[in-house]
């Protein structure tokens, strides 16, 4: 039984997203949270998260998801107060907060987000990149030259709690993602103080060491992610028609 397994290894395992998340978050944190528009999202996290009802929370995400799907779950229940992210484009909620003063924006460079996670991941306070330089998104940082070249400074990304949806989870938090899941998951999960994870797959033994993309050593908490459907913004694809 998974569950004896789970007690005999130490199982970081819990029945469901709420309890995964119960007595981890309050007021005025920072959450990071994975996935790319809305693949390879911690759905049922961020659901579990509304639920809890906190407030004023950070969130650092590469984009907020879509109207009524994703983080716009918590935009939609003005549980956001800054967002730190590098797209905005597919929610219309998310632009109406920000332009009514509502919401704090910092727009990020999609690669220096993540490099900013990984390095806090890394115990790396900052760094120094070319990208920005010249733009909005360099006012008030630092500035150096290396060989002739200017970079600013930014700062690597620590969050109290961070949510990531992986392909596969053994008992010790071990993680395993698939295609596109692959996104901003792992730098996510590196860079939180505690991280929780949902997965796909459960698995009663133990990962293979190569076959391993995050560590358990990153992950405190571990939920089945169900069979919850799988959204996508815009279908772009073309009817299949007969041969």
């Amino acid at each position: 039984m998974w569950s004896e397994r789970c007690e005999q290894v130490g199982s970081k395992t819990f029945s469901s997203a709420a309890e995964a998340l119960a007595g981890t978050v309050r007021d005025g944190m920072t959450i990071a949270v994975g996935g790319f528009g809305l693949s390879g999202i911690p759905a049922n996290l961020i659901q579990a998260l509304r639920d809890s009802g906190v407030t004023g929370l950070t969130i650092v995400s590469n984009n907020m998801g879509v109207d009524g799907k994703g983080l716009g779950l918590l935009l939609e229940n003005k549980q956001v107060s800054k967002v730190l992210g590098s797209y905005v484009g597919e929610n219309k909620l998310f632009a109406e907060q920000y332009l009514s003063g509502d919401l704090e924006v910092e727009f990020v460079p999609q690669g220096t987000l993540a490099e900013r996670l990984r390095a806090g991941g890394s115990g790396i306070p900052a760094f120094y990149t070319p990208t920005g330089v010249g733009t909005p998104v360099a006012e008030g940082k630092p500035e150096a030259v290396f060989d002739g070249q200017r970079a600013i400074l930014e700062r690597g990304i620590i969050a109290d709690v961070s949510l990531v949806r992986a392909h596969q989870a053994d008992p010790e938090g071990n993680l395993r993602y698939r295609m596109t899941a692959q996104n901003f998951n792992p730098l996510v999960a590196m860079a939180g103080r505690l991280t929780i994870a949902e997965a796909e797959v459960l698995r009663q033994d133990f990962l293979d060491p190569d076959q391993i993309h995050t560590p358990g050593i990153y992950v405190q908490r571990v939920v089945g992610a169900g069979n919850a459907e799988k959204h996508i913004e815009q279908r772009t694809v073309r009817v299949r028609t007969e041969a």
